[in-house]
Parts: C-alpha cells; sequence; structure tokens
C-alpha cells in the first residue's frame, strides 16, 4: 500500500457521500456523531483481524471476544458518551469447532455485561481467516460530544492511566513464559484492555476539549489530535506514565493501551478531574504536555532539548 492509514482514510472520505443535516461528526474521529430524536447517537466501528490483531497460538476464544467488544467501548467512551447497543459480524474457517465460537461469544457476553451493553445480533460467513467485526451505538447529551478536533493553544495535554503495558504484554505472551505477577499483569493489559467510559464521562464535566483513546500509540494520536486541530503540540517525555514492565517506546508507540487522551482548558480544570478520577475510579491522570500554535508534535527531553516527534505506532498500512 503506497499510503498511510490516515492517508488513505483521508483519500476515503473525499468520496463518501456527505455529511447531511443530522451529521454532526462525521469520518475522522473515533465515532460518529448523529442527531436522534431529543439527545445524540454515538457510532463506531472496529474489526479483529487474524494474523493481523491477535494470533490464535496466544490468544484464547474468551479473551478475543471480551477484547472485540471493549475497544469499540473506547471509542464511545473518547467521544465522551455512553454505550447502549452491539453488533458483531464474524468471518469464521471451516476448521473452527463450535465450541470455539460460544467462548467467543462467552467473553463478548463477559464485556457486554460490564459495560451495560446489549449485544443485540450480527451476521455469521465462512472465510479463510478469522474476522471479528463489531459495532456500538452510544448515546450522548446534545452538544457534549468531544472529538478530536477542539484543543486550542495553551490546553493542557494529559493521559489517563499508564501506557505501554500491552505492548510489553505481547511480549509476555510471545515468550511463551509466565514468570511473575508483573508478567500476569502486562499480559491481562493486552488480552484483556478497560474502555475508560465512567472516565470519558467525568473528563467531558470538566471542560475536555478534545479526546481520543490511545489505541496506536501515543505518539502518532497525540500527532493526529493535534492535526484535527489545527495545532501542534509539545510532549515532554519525563512526564509520560510508563507502565512498571514496560518501556518509554512501548508508552510512545506500542499501541493498544486504550487509555484516554484528552486535552482540558488549564491547570484548574485538569486539577479538579484529576480529583475525580481518583476518587471515584482510583485512576491517575497525568498531565504530560501542552497544546501550541503551529504543526506536529515536538518532545521535550529530560534535559531540556527538543526534537520532533515521529508518528510512531501501529500502521495497518506501514507496520
Amino acid at each position: 500500500m503506497e499510503l498511510s492509514e490516515d492517508e488513505l482514510t483521508a483519500a476515503i472520505v473525499r468520496v463518501l457521500s456527505g455529511a447531511g443535516p443530522e451529521v454532526i461528526v462525521g469520518p475522522g474521529d473515533d465515532a460518529a456523531v448523529l442527531a436522534a430524536g431529543g439527545g445524540e447517537l454515538v457510532l463506531t466501528a472496529d474489526a479483529l483481524i487474524e494474523g493481523v490483531h491477535f494470533d490464535l497460538g496466544i490468544t484464547s476464544a474468551r479473551d478475543l471476544g471480551y477484547k472485540a467488544i471493549v475497544v469499540s467501548v473506547s471509542d464511545i467512551a473518547a467521544m465522551g458518551a455512553s454505550p447502549h447497543a452491539a453488533l458483531v459480524t464474524l468471518a469464521l474457517r471451516a476448521d473452527l469447532g463450535a465450541a470455539w465460537v460460544i467462548e467467543l461469544y462467552g467473553g463478548m457476553r463477559q464485556a457486554c455485561d460490564e459495560h451495560a451493553l446489549w449485544l443485540v445480533g450480527g451476521d455469521l460467513s465462512r472465510a479463510g481467516a478469522i474476522g471479528i467485526s463489531v459495532t456500538v451505538t452510544g448515546e450522548v447529551a446534545p452538544g457534549r460530544a468531544v472529538t478530536r478536533a477542539g484543543a486550542t493553544p495553551g490546553d493542557l495535554i494529559a493521559v489517563t492511566g499508564a501506557l505501554g503495558a500491552s505492548a510489553a504484554g505481547l511480549r509476555v505472551a510471545r515468550s511463551g513464559r509466565v514468570r511473575s505477577d508483573l508478567d500476569r499483569t502486562l499480559l491481562r493489559a493486552h488480552v484483556r484492555p478497560v474502555a475508560r467510559v465512567g472516565e470519558g464521562a467525568v473528563l467531558t464535566r470538566h471542560g475536555a476539549t478534545a479526546m481520543m483513546d490511545v489505541s496506536d500509540g501515543l505518539a502518532m494520536d497525540l500527532g493526529r489530535l493535534a492535526r484535527a486541530s489545527g495545532a501542534g503540540a509539545r510532549l515532554r517525555l519525563v512526564d509520560v506514565p510508563v507502565a512498571g514492565g514496560a518501556t518509554i517506546a512501548d508508552a510512545l508507540g506500542g499501541g493498544e493501551d486504550y487509555e484516554l487522551l484528552v486535552a482540558l482548558p488549564g491547570l484548574e480544570a485538569l486539577e479538579a478531574a484529576a480529583a475525580e478520577l481518583r476518587e471515584a475510579y482510583g485512576t491517575p491522570l497525568t498531565a504530560v504536555g501542552e497544546i501550541v500554535a503551529g504543526e506536529g508534535v515536538t518532545a521535550v527531553e529530560p534535559t531540556g532539548a527538543e526534537r520532533p516527534l515521529a508518528p510512531e505506532g501501529w500502521d495497518h498500512f506501514r507496520a
């Protein structure tokens, strides 16, 4: 593929049908938002493909089903919305047994139960490799959806939780050796991610100007948020919260953390949001930089030296 994932997405958007009057947020964000009755409907879709997103040699059917739901719920959370219903389309190899499929749906059911989400249908098909496509709908109060595009210079950049655990957990899974409690924690971060639904609502209440989930790595996703907002960003590397057992490289480019990346309008809003997140969910919120005029992301080294931060992370067509 001669284009990156972002470039291909931009090209596709140019040939889509366009936005009608009911379309509040169209393609290119974590989810779309449509006017519906007296509220707003949020919709997102994700696909997990065998050999690209998962390896059955190191992933159980139940964990795979759980993760398939949560990664879409995370997109709903990133809009400041609440999940409502899900549809699942499965493409299945002929050699898979029914027991494997039931285990997959068992994991999906568990994730749905945890997020008060109804799994209401979908489709089944045969294929040469397993494909799982999940569509999730959600709800948000009118005018309250948070996109990637609202940050302005002077806003503070923060992330929930810690980053890099999923990438480190994938290394543990591939090694085939779980030797410590830390290894088990990292492995769980990879196969059982957390969708920050409650946290997204808290950040919205405290005035989040832009938000998205960290699915492809902090470096790439911060670049996307800044670009969508028509601004640049400065990232203090020393402040990036790196999960125990992970590296700064994992945090910047590992992906699949599903923590929330948020811009907030000043220190007072950030401190108030951090206090509520800590009290309500035990989730830390860490300031890591600021939105600035210009474009691109600048990394600030612990020494104070600055350099452009390359958008390293997961790209489906440049992986």
